[in-house]
């Protein structure tokens, strides 16, 4: 435990130059006097870690020092080359990039660790494209990802419905969500995502732009795509459902978040288990569509222009059997 925290503890010192004790306490989640004795046992050792006092002082490594990667465990060198499978890197150009450093890290394992990769790679393959995809890379994918690297401006030309418009953008960052690529950019005064397989071209301005360094990717990816889930599922359908409808629900609901509020909205099991709840769904159209899948084991009870469609497909199922339904309950 305490040989991981001290290889912790120059690693942070190479990535950062200079940090106190309270930093790296704060880091390595141990008190500051647990620290000033890791640097002593460092420094026993032979690794060349200095103090600097004064208001601007800390801990660093002098002339130039860098660790071997012989610190690392089966675990975390496996790890390593899991990130560097082919998939979303080759797509943003950069294949060549992560094999050379794939060969440069394997140099600096130790003997024991030099079948990580090979391990790995016998056992992970990322296939991200969701099935029935093209797994093509977008044709202005490299372009984008060579803009978001050099904090570049770009200019868009972007196919929205049926017509084409064009943006000057500041591309903050790439999202890769089910196989379909993302461009996260700033325009004007406000955050825009385009889909990058709708760009139609790229041109790269000579221009750069100063990035917002409190602005979170990930967290405007998570708020976005919340709300777009939120806003395309505005409507609701009351019904009634068995327990095996209750079941099958699950695969057939738009999203996890569409399941979970109608699970949160069960009503109390009738005598034969049947519960009442309310379903988000996109519009009539699709809900009508997702219901068809549970047949007899889902009641809609509103909105009535969904029931009647429901009531008349049962009826054209029936009559294409021969036989004669009952009618709907009311």
């Amino acid at each position: 435990m305490r040989a991981a925290r001290l290889i912790s503890l120059v690693l942070l010192l190479q990535a950062r130059e200079t940090m106190t004790a309270a930093e790296l306490a704060r880091e390595l989640e141990v008190s500051e006097r647990t620290v000033y004795r890791d640097v002593l046992a460092l420094s026993a050792a032979g690794v060349p870690v200095y103090a600097d006092r004064g208001r601007s002082g800390g801990y660093r490594l002098l002339g130039g020092y860098r660790t071997r990667l012989t610190g690392l465990t089966r675990d975390e060198a496996e790890a390593l080359f899991l990130a560097g499978l082919p998939g979303p890197a080759g797509d943003l150009g950069l294949a060549e990039a992560v094999a050379s450093a794939e060969l440069k890290v394997l140099a600096a394992l130790p003997p024991s660790l030099r079948d990580a990769p090979a391990r790995t790679g016998r056992r992970f393959h990322l296939d991200v494209p969701g099935w029935f995809r093209d797994a093509t890379p977008p044709r202005w994918l490299s372009e984008l990802a060579r803009a978001v690297w050099r904090d570049g401006v770009v200019e868009l030309r972007y196919r929205r419905g049926d017509r084409e418009v064009a943006r000057r953008v500041e591309p903050y960052g790439l999202v890769l969500k089910s196989g379909t690529w993302y461009l996260v950019g700033r325009v004007g005064e406000a955050m825009r995502t385009y889909r990058v397989d709708r760009v139609l071209h790229v041109a790269a301005d000579p221009a750069t732009f100063v990035r917002d360094d409190g602005f979170d990717l990930g967290g405007y990816w998570r708020e976005q795509a919340g709300a777009f889930l939120r806003g395309m599922l505005a409507e609701r359908a009351t019904i009634r459902v068995s327990p095996e409808g209750l079941r099958r629900l699950r695969f057939l609901a738009d999203t996890p978040f569409a399941y979970e509020e109608a699970m949160a909205g069960l009503g109390v099991p009738d005598g034969q288990g049947w519960v009442v709840t309310r379903l988000p769904v996109e519009s009539v159209e699709v809900a009508y569509a997702q219901l068809l899948g549970l047949g007899p084991e889902v009641e809609v009870l509103e909105p009535a222009v969904l029931r009647a469609r429901l009531v008349d497909a049962a009826a054209r199922s029936a009559a294409l059997y021969g036989v004669s339904p009952d009618p709907a309950p009311h």
